[in-house]
């Protein structure tokens, strides 16, 4: 029988308010156990046998992290011939490694709106993680979602759109464990800003609480949780808790999203690991869901070196305060994906001792010496190189998510010009050292901490334009600083064309100050093209995402080039946009403004307050973010969400919309009987209930590829009390396709898939997805805004 706390109408339960407008959540004891269901059952089946041989300070071991090479370390148990977990970061490549790639980010994937790049790229990054001997890869990132446009870490996940991110998610995490390695999606849930994420102390003593993001329910499910559905669809491994609260609880101790969302309605069979130094209890975050802690120590009779788990675990068990079952429970979990993966086998790569030397911060020969085994390779087989001919592939995809912005005089594609200047500290080399922190000088090709990737190569763009053009004068001025104090008076003769490369920085642990380009850009660029010789600007941007564009309406400024963080062939990727080696096809997965204040969800900071629980952040903004929040206030955007311009034109006609038959097919959706679902949560919601196809022509003279955009409107005057238009948005992206490169004048018809998830909204009081009577708008388009075709359908 499943303890649940019962509250007064406690099926409410995230839109009761607790104080000053903040939301509660109920309790939900206790998890449920793991079956291995959803193929892992054999997998399963081995991780208990497993279990049942272990004595209980072994079973401490396999749940709590331990001083070792990687950024995680479950230890080795040589009795049992277990090999260990290495944890590694990150997103985007294995961040401390020699002789791996630094593929493109999260934002640059997400605008490639390529599920097929998403899946070659995710399968790539996977390879290289086996190859160094890592088990479990942290990535990839849905949280932060991008709620906020200042959002420091937004650039690791995708888009602030759920289903763009969930499908970037699926892809990647069923491409990576393709290859061996175990998948973690985080940051779990509502993480939404790096100010105040973790707790701190105050001059007078007072620890005043990490930032709680007070979300409602059905925003909960329709945003949050959207992309982690599809993750757990996907059977990912691992889900990491993040270091915020969620309604006035630490993630990694809240039972409402780990016990009674994840692991009860998702049918989530993993474990959940807990961000790094995220655990702010004992028995209550086991009891809650968390399952493995991470960084550790395994803490010891020495206070110094006490950790809330541990050996404190077997106090617990002792005392009864922990079932030793519930142990038992999260080492399946932990056990499960390391088995269904064949992490056990014997051909698995050992773990590179590069990793541990860069882990420790020792060099030359020197080995760390750890107090728990692990399986690590030798001096003479140490510095693997895993880039396995990956460049070319990081190449398509920096290529592939160029967003070409503006190309007022037909400035692009540029032929071969005699004479180039090129201005701006991004368009060189970084200066930094291998690492790409916050250098002035140095093309941005991703950015700060646990996320970023150690570039063993790098091709900056003025290289590779050298490269390109290796008998034209190339002129440059990359230092800023120099160009608005100084000017550009020195560069002679007139160049045909000035390229001006900018750039922004964002880390882990900040979240972003202003949503301009950094080191004074809006006058490098107005000090380029007012100098009389650069009536033909292009200018580049290298950055996490959301930049205003003061500059974009100059009449100088003929062309711009979005290029995000595209990894380590930065050069090569915006070279080939520039001279139509391939046709920009990038499209914005996030909304650009002419002004700050045309954004809402802001980041919150009260800092100074010597109040403990100060940090409160309401969502009160609801299911509004990004393009959504732009429609719902009527707010004229400087480029929307979906849009991006192509060296040719495209046309859609032809529209076709179609039921499909399913059986009974009632608002609600059937209850299949058992108590946990399957992986992703029921299985009728994948059920495809509607079937949208149109026609899209190459109308212009270049080939090129195209991605046309299926949007949803609900029924807002149905009755439904929760689809109100005061909370419900006007259209919904839900479904997207990019065509092969289409030759001038050929068509390609493209197809979408509505499945009931899709056409179903959250119903709070119910706890369940319902589709709504009444007609939806079907809206198919070339950006959320660039709306060619239209029509209506209903189910009910």
């Amino acid at each position: 029988m499943r303890l649940q706390a019962v509250t007064t109408n406690s099926l409410l339960l995230a839109i009761s308010p607790l104080v000053d407008g903040h939301y509660t959540t109920d309790n939900w004891y206790p998890a449920p156990n793991a079956t291995g269901s959803g193929g892992w059952e054999n997998a399963f089946s081995q991780a208990k046998s497993f279990t049942e041989k272990l004595n209980l300070t072994e079973k401490i071991f396999l749940v709590t992290g331990v001083d070792g090479p990687c950024v995680g370390n479950i230890p080795a148990i040589e009795r049992l011939g277990f090999k260990g977990i290495c944890l590694q970061d990150g997103p985007l490549a294995i961040r401390q490694a020699s002789f791996a790639s630094v593929f493109s980010a999260g934002v640059s994937t997400a605008t490639t709106w390529d599920r097929e790049l998403m899946h070659q790229r995710g399968a790539a990054i996977g390879q290289e993680f086996v190859g160094k001997g890592a088990h479990v890869m942290l990535g990839p990132v849905s949280g932060p979602l991008g709620r906020s446009a200042l959002g420091g870490r937004n650039w690791e996940g995708f888009s602030p759109d759920p289903y763009l991110t969930g499908v970037a998610m699926y892809e990647t995490i069923t491409a990576e464990q393709s290859q061996g390695i175990q998948a973690c999606a985080k940051h779990f849930i509502g993480y939404e800003q790096e100010t105040q994420r973790v707790p701190s102390v105050n001059d007078d003593g007072i620890t005043i609480q990490a930032v709680s993001s007070n979300i409602d329910d059905r925003t909960l499910h329709e945003l949050y949780l959207w992309p982690f559905a599809d993750s757990v669809k996907a059977g990912v491994a691992s889900v990491m808790c993040s270091y915020n609260r969620i309604n006035e609880t630490y993630a990694c101790e809240n039972s409402h999203t780990l016990n009674k969302i994840l692991k009860t309605e998702l049918g989530f069979q993993g474990y959940v690991v807990s961000d790094w130094g995220a655990t702010h209890s004992g028995v209550k975050s086991i009891l809650t869901g968390l399952d493995m802690n991470m960084p550790g120590p395994l803490g010891s009779s020495d206070s110094s070196l006490a950790s809330w788990w541990g050996y404190n675990i077997t106090t617990m068990i002792k005392n009864g305060s922990v079932p030793e079952s519930k142990l038992d429970d999260m080492i399946q979990r932990i056990l499960t994906p390391y088995y269904y993966l064949q992490q056990n086998s014997a051909t698995y790569p050992t773990i590179d001792i590069d990793t541990a030397q860069l882990n420790a911060g020792v060099t030359g020969s020197d080995v760390p010496a750890y107090q728990h085994p692990f399986n690590l390779g030798t001096n003479t087989d140490k510095n693997r190189d895993v880039r396995n001919g990956h460049s070319s592939l990081i190449r398509q995809l920096g290529t592939a998510s160029s967003v070409l912005l503006k190309n007022s005089k037909n400035t692009l594609p540029l032929a071969s010009p005699d004479r180039l200047a090129l201005f701006g500290n991004d368009a060189v080399d970084v200066t930094g050292g291998p690492y790409d922190p916050q250098n002035v000088f140095g093309v941005q090709a991703v950015g700060g901490g646990s996320g970023t990737g150690r570039l063993a190569s790098l091709v900056s763009p003025l290289e590779a334009i050298k490269a390109r053009l290796p008998s034209a004068s190339i002129q440059y001025i990359t230092d800023n600083s120099l160009i608005t104090s100084d000017g550009i008076s020195s560069i002679y003769p007139t160049p045909d064309v000035c390229l001006v490369f900018l750039k922004t920085f964002a880390t882990e642990g900040a979240d972003r100050t202003s949503l301009l380009c950094d080191y004074n850009s809006t006058q490098v660029v107005e000090t380029v093209t007012s100098s009389g010789s650069c009536a033909n600007t292009i200018v580049i941007t290298h950055s996490p995402g959301i930049n205003l564009l003061p500059w974009a309406d100059n009449e100088n400024v003929t062309a711009i080039i979005a290029s995000h963080f595209p990894g380590e062939q930065a050069g090569n990727s915006i070279t080939d946009i520039l001279f139509c080696d391939v046709n920009p096809s990038g499209k914005l997965p996030y909304t650009i403004a002419y002004k700050a204040e045309d954004y809402n969800a802001p980041i919150v900071n009260f800092t100074g307050s010597d109040n403990p629980n100060a940090w409160q952040s309401n969502f009160t903004e609801g299911l509004m973010i990004d393009y959504r929040h732009f429609d719902h206030n009527n707010i004229t955007p400087r480029y929307e969400f979906g849009f991006g311009l192509s060296y040719t034109t495209f046309s859609l006609s032809n529209i076709g919309i179609s039921k499909v038959s399913t059986s009974n097919l009632d608002a609600y959706p059937p209850n299949l009987g058992a108590e946990v679902p399957p992986p992703g949560g029921n299985a009728a919601l994948y059920d495809v209930v509607a079937i949208v196809t149109a026609e899209i022509t190459n109308s212009g003279s270049v080939p090129g590829a195209a991605v046309p955009q299926l949007y949803l409107s609900f029924p807002t005057s149905s009755g439904e009390t929760e689809l109100s238009s005061t909370t419900t948005p006007k259209k919904v992206l839900r479904g997207f396709e990019k065509t092969q490169v289409l030759a001038p004048g050929a068509s390609a018809t493209v197809r979408f898939e509505l499945k009931r998830r899709d056409v179903s909204y959250w119903n709070v009081e119910k706890q369940d997805w319902k589709i709504p009577q009444g007609s939806f708008g079907i809206l198919v388009g070339q950006s959320s805004r660039d709306i060619s075709l239209t029509g209506q359908i209903s189910f009910l």
